[in-house]
């Protein structure tokens, strides 16, 4: 049993005054940190294990920094930074994220209106929550400073320019980065700047935004945390949102410290453009380089921001070969994407199925050419071999945390993804009429069910393609297990 499986449930009933009668590691996002929600029999938490003890001293102290100005963030239970595990304050599972409508869609007033109030929240975080903060204990760096931003500037370079196979001249852009370091660098950088600041690290709890994950903030601008909400490359912000978002942000500033509306408003914009590309160097990274879909999906909404800045944006500085390359960028027919219309009347449609090896084994394929594939998930950890997941299906929050977190199940989906997406383009580009896929496991519960939802996502998502999918166990068995 590994260390944090032990100091986790003490934490517990040490806080709680009970045991932890159940420990469900929760999925994890982008860093290494695991997550997992403790139930005790009246009272649950979110305990933290990871291993970086620096990063954890600074969201501890920040957060019982911030917890005792009344600012909304989680409360945290207890901790043992030596063994890097923490209990905090459980919010719920309601991200902001989770409340947007798809792209391109419209807004409704109660969105906008709690996105307002996070504008507020956060500018008290950052005013009020900045005030007395011990920056000493910031990691990586106390401050968004101009090493701060070399650094973004650099990551973009390096993760996107570079992979994407984008021109450049290397002295020209770098003249240009510290031009445009040094301007950014004339805003007020003394409020806490949360660097993450984005929605899903916005939970939702009784209508109210509480925040989560400041553990990289610094000492820096105000404007740069506005800018990651609004130009999130999947937030899909209505322009005019965006605007009056501004403004109301402003409003709430201004009741607070003495600013230059006007000035304050021209900084802005060159902070959006940082933090833009700063969205593009992690895009890369862990698109271009470790080939992770979801974030190769994500790179053209980024794109999309950026071809709206160049529209928008208008410096006091020029900065000449930046520019050239995000029209570069935005010229590149790269990242375009799949073009959905141009197979919208398509007669193809892939039938997705699980199924169970032990009990009736995988379909057949009945349509005019037959084949398909099957994929066979026997090999990941099952969750029915746990006793909490024994009744649930990969349908149940609990298993798809427990697929995410603890198999090697996104891997081997990236490879499902990889070999159906190029027979499904060949399929589409030929008139195909069908496309089987089977994914098989012991009983067909979890592991196969969780296996082909996703794919019938991914394939709605990037296609647009009919799709007909068919749990065979389950459905013979009405989901009941």
């Amino acid at each position: 049993m590994k260390n944090y499986q032990l100091l986790l449930p003490k934490l517990f009933e040490d806080w709680a005054g009970e045991p932890s009668a159940q420990m469900d590691q929760l999925a994890q996002a982008g860093s290494d940190r695991r997550y997992f929600r403790l139930h005790g029999a009246t009272k649950q938490a979110i305990g933290t294990y990871n291993a970086d003890f620096k990063e954890n001293k600074a969201f501890i102290r920040f957060t019982q920094h911030f917890w005792g100005k009344g600012l909304p963030v989680p409360e945290v239970y207890g901790e043992n930074l030596l063994n890097g595990v923490y209990l905090q304050e459980d919010l719920g599972d309601l991200q902001l994220f989770n409340l947007l409508p798809p792209v391109g869609e419209p807004w409704k007033d109660e969105l906008v209106q709690l996105y307002k109030k996070t504008t507020e929240s956060l500018a008290e975080l950052q005013i009020v929550g900045g005030q007395d903060l011990d920056y000493s204990v910031c990691y990586p760096r106390a401050a968004f400073d101009k090493q701060s931003m070399m650094w973004d500037l650099n990551y973009f370079k390096h993760y996107f320019l570079k992979l994407a196979k984008i021109p450049f001249d290397e002295q020209a852009l770098e003249d240009d980065f510290q031009k445009f370091t040094n301007y950014l660098l004339l805003a007020d950088c003394n409020y806490f700047l949360f660097r993450d600041f984005q929605s899903r690290n916005i939970m939702i709890k009784e209508g109210k935004p509480y925040f989560i994950d400041y553990q990289g903030g610094r000492k820096g601008a105000l404007h740069y945390d506005l800018a990651s909400l609004l130009y999130q490359a999947k937030g899909g912000v209505p322009e005019q949102t965006k605007k009056d978002l501004l403004e109301h942000y402003i409003d709430k500033v201004e009741s607070m410290i003495s600013i230059d509306r006007d000035f304050f408003k021209d900084m802005y914009y060159g902070y959006v453009l940082i933090r833009c590309l700063q969205t593009l160097g992690a895009y890369g990274f862990r698109g271009l380089y470790e080939r992770r879909e979801h974030f190769l999906t994500s790179i053209p909404f980024a794109i999309h921001q950026i071809e709206q800045i160049l529209g928008m944006v208008k410096l006091p500085i020029k900065l000449p070969e930046l520019f050239r390359c995000l029209e570069l960028i935005v010229q590149s027919e790269e990242f375009d994407g799949f073009d959905k219309k141009k197979y919208s009347n398509s007669p193809l449609t892939v039938k997705i199925n699980s199924f169970s090896y032990k009990q009736t084994g995988y379909p057949p394929d009945n349509s005019a050419n037959g084949g398909g594939f099957v994929f066979d998930c026997r090999f990941i950890e099952n969750p029915g071999r746990h006793e909490a997941y024994k009744k649930l299906t990969g349908r149940d929050k609990p298993v798809i945390e427990f697929l995410k977190s603890n198999t090697d199940m996104d891997t081997f989906l990236q490879s499902v993804y990889a070999m159906v997406d190029k027979a499904v383009e060949n399929y589409l580009e030929r008139n195909f009429e069908s496309l089987m896929v089977n994914f098989g496991c012991t009983g067909g519960q979890h592991r196969s069910v969780y296996a082909a939802d996703q794919l019938a996502k991914h394939l709605n998502d990037k296609y647009g393609v009919r799709t007909a999918l068919l749990h065979i166990e389950q459905e013979k068995k009405a989901w009941q297990n």
